[in-house]
């Protein structure tokens, strides 16, 4: 037996694309594959926006990459922005969104440890959630299929059930930290938190002096038509991590904190010898440039609920295949009374539409945000068809 030269860890399929042209991608063979998946949430501006390739290209001209032992005026710029755009009052930049939820993880054990109780270093995370692969943020998730082969896994996390606001605060004790959770689940099956399970998660950790963590790695950057999805809950954490569309395809993410959520990390607590790298920084000011405004961000929400509504009246002529959409702006799931990965392959195999199948029988939609109204009526014709097309397969 031989190893392939790419480690064997993807189930690879046979779309193998060699250039995008704004919604789609272009496979070798010439095959034209609308992309309904984004990279999963990453392609925010789509594969060939001009204003994310010249910014690229002009920072390439000038200097990709230095030590973060100097000065980064790009990443003082770019750091600015996201302080002004958001609930931050600092930022650190990282390289992927298990990065930025690892530094997030830090800052909330730093934050007891700068007051004096080492003791509290527990984070309570939640059920279906997907923080990354690192063993960190597989530690902090509880599925089983991402822990084998990995044990043991580290301390310092337990498990609730995610939007059980008083299950959570059981499990509330003397070295809990903080809590850890996605707004919106996007691995687990599009599922957004309630508002009471997110404003008493924050009262919670008022009370308790805990700190909120949040991972907005999938859903935010604009993609819920909000620059974070917290902000339609009315809440703000204490610590973020972002990534995904936040580089519009270049490999960045950040974690976000109030000063307070940051009071640990002081010199020498953490680093990245990539992370913030002027590259990175020129990408991520060219998205911002691009969504980081209301009018954007009105947008994203307008085609997400011309969407929403199309794909609901949509799932009534499929009674035995759909059962549900939900999700906010252009994060969508269509929850399947059947399993969804076989009816995500066909789309893919047979109408040439890229989707992503997630947990809880759901296929994620998650369009580039710059997607018009060409694209979106492409992607019904070619689900409908789909659907039409498609056989449920026997049960075993």
């Amino acid at each position: 037996m031989s190893i392939t030269p790419l480690m064997p860890v993807y189930p690879r399929c046979g779309v193998r694309p060699v250039e995008g042209d704004h919604c789609h991608l272009i496979d070798e063979d010439g095959t034209r594959y609308l992309d309904f998946a984004s990279g999963i949430a990453v392609n925010l501006l789509g594969h060939s926006h001009p204003g994310l390739i010249e910014a690229i290209k002009a920072q390439a001209e000038k200097l990709m990459h230095v030590s973060n032992l100097y000065g980064s005026p790009q990443g003082e710029v770019l750091a600015q922005r996201l302080v002004d755009l958001t609930f931050a009052d600092t930022v650190f930049f990282t390289n992927s969104g298990a990065e930025a939820v690892e530094c997030a993880i830090k800052a909330a054990r730093a934050y007891h440890q700068a007051n004096g109780n080492p003791h509290r270093h527990e984070l309570i995370t939640f059920t279906n959630a997907f923080h990354g692969r690192t063993m960190a943020t597989i530690s902090a998730s509880n599925q089983a299929k991402m822990h084998k082969g990995f044990m043991p896994l580290l301390p310092g996390f337990k498990y609730c059930e995610f939007d059980d606001l008083a299950a959570a605060e059981a499990l509330i004790g003397p070295e809990t930290a903080g809590f850890l959770v996605e707004p919106i689940q996007g691995e687990g099956g599009i599922r957004p938190a309630s508002q009471e399970f997110m404003t008493g998660l924050r009262a919670l950790a008022d009370k308790h002096d805990l700190m909120l963590v949040l991972d907005e790695v999938q859903c935010g950057v604009a993609r819920t038509g909000k620059m974070y999805a917290h902000e339609h809950y009315g809440i703000d954490p204490d610590i973020l991590a972002s990534a995904k569309g936040i580089g519009g395809g270049f490999p960045f993410g950040a974690c976000l904190a109030t000063e307070k959520g940051a009071r640990g990390m002081t010199f020498g607590t953490h680093g990245s010898t990539y992370g913030g790298n002027p590259l990175a920084m020129a990408a991520g000011m060219a998205v911002l440039d691009a969504v980081g405004n209301d009018e954007f961000l009105a947008e994203v929400t307008e085609k997400g609920e011309r969407i929403r509504g199309r794909l609901e009246q949509f799932i009534g002529n499929y009674p035995d295949l759909f059962e549900l959409v939900r999700g906010k702006g252009l994060m969508l799931g269509i929850k399947m009374k059947v399993e969804s990965r076989p009816f995500f392959v066909h789309l893919r195999e047979n109408h040439d539409l890229l989707t992503v199948a997630a947990g809880d029988n759901t296929l994620r939609v998650l369009p580039p945000l710059v997607i018009g109204d060409a694209e979106i009526d492409e992607f019904f014709d070619k689900l409908s068809a789909g659907a039409a097309s498609y056989t449920i397969p026997e049960a075993a």
